[in-house]
């Protein structure tokens, strides 16, 4: 009897020191995620040995048993590398190592493309998602609103848990926005200039949909400065094009100006009420360290560069914005007569 008993002893040693140390995953790639939302444990198991992650699913659920996984397993996401055994599959399910996603944010016009882009990073629906970004009173804990929560994001690529919630996320990055303009003097250049941070945020939102080239950029910002000092209406082209949420628009016509949008800045003076885009951090650099100029004009070069001219006076802004019409209506007539020959 002892000698059976022995020996099976030894058996279930056997058994265990080989479910420990086995392999446990025999897919081909160096890696694979999975996630687990709650379903149990069984229900894991089988996805897992869908994904070729563990070899059979008995071993998986006893020693998850024994190391009490289902008291500690998470929702979220996970990533298996190649090679890894069982044990440190279930213990990194019992610690919660989950695998993180990196939420890249860039230029973002509307509501809309920023709802896409955290449910594409997280697996979310885009619906729920905007429901929140629409939300006064779910923003109201970030200390901003529907209208200026653009202001709260500082274009950078953030990382996060898989599972955080809308709270986490946008948390983090008010956190990242405050610790931005602590740096740098920012807020006392801006205070210097007679203006909020939200304000400063807005004017660069509108510089970086202006041009691409940094030293126009901070010109460009102080035509903007000089006409919001002089009480001039800003006349900014990209406002009409977020006014009407249309952002194909390459040539602002007269019956574009008549819109009524608050953020039409051909009728209303000042400021437009929130940003229209996330721009650069160094586009909001520049325009916190826009030199000071006379300048109140400025037309695009009729070379078609991207680059600017600048006036003090308008006569001369008159004369190249004629040029630049001239340069435009002659190039748009020829790509219209391209693509009248190539149609027939």
């Amino acid at each position: 009897m002892k000698k059976l008993l022995s020996i099976l002893l030894s058996v279930i040693v056997f058994y265990i020191l080989f479910i420990v140390s086995i392999k446990s995953t025999h897919f081909n790639q160096e890696q694979v995620y999975f996630e687990y939302k709650n379903e149990g444990l069984s229900q894991l198991a089988d996805s897992l040995v869908a994904k070729k992650i563990i070899f059979e699913k008995t071993s998986f659920l006893l020693l998850a048993k024994a190391l009490k996984v289902q008291d500690k397993i998470k929702a979220g996401r996970f990533l298996v590398k190649k090679k890894t055994s069982l044990l440190d599959l279930l213990r990194m399910l019992r610690n919660n190592r989950q695998a993180t996603v990196k939420l890249v944010l860039n230029k973002v016009r509307t509501k809309g493309e920023l709802a896409k882009l955290i449910a594409k990073a997280f697996d979310r629906d885009s619906a729920a998602v905007m429901t929140f970004l629409s939300s006064n009173d779910s923003l109201q804990a970030f200390d901003t609103d529907t209208t200026q929560l653009f202001a709260l994001l500082i274009p950078n690529t953030y990382e996060y848990y898989w599972s955080s919630s809308m709270t986490q996320i946008l948390s983090k990055l008010q956190k990242a926005q405050i610790y931005f303009w602590s740096q740098n003097n920012r807020i006392k250049k801006a205070a210097t200039k007679g203006m909020r941070q939200n304000e400063i945020y807005t004017l660069a939102s509108i510089v970086e949909e202006e041009t691409n080239f940094d030293s126009d950029k901070s010109l460009i910002a102080s035509v903007y400065q000089n006409r919001l000092e002089k009480q001039m209406p800003l006349q900014a082209c990209p406002t009409i094009k977020y006014a009407m949420q249309d952002f194909t628009i390459t040539r602002i016509y007269e019956k574009y100006l008549s819109n009524a949008s608050p953020y039409n800045t051909y009728r209303i003076k000042g400021l437009p009420p929130g940003p229209i885009c996330t721009p650069a951090a160094k586009t909001i650099d520049l325009v916190l360290d826009a030199p000071k100029t006379d300048y109140i004009y400025f037309v695009a070069k009729a070379d078609f560069s991207g680059y600017h001219h600048f006036s003090n006076n308008y006569a001369e802004h008159d004369r190249y914005a004629k040029e630049y019409q001239k340069k435009l209506d002659e190039y748009q007539a020829k790509k219209a007569l391209e693509n009248n020959s190539a149609g027939k």
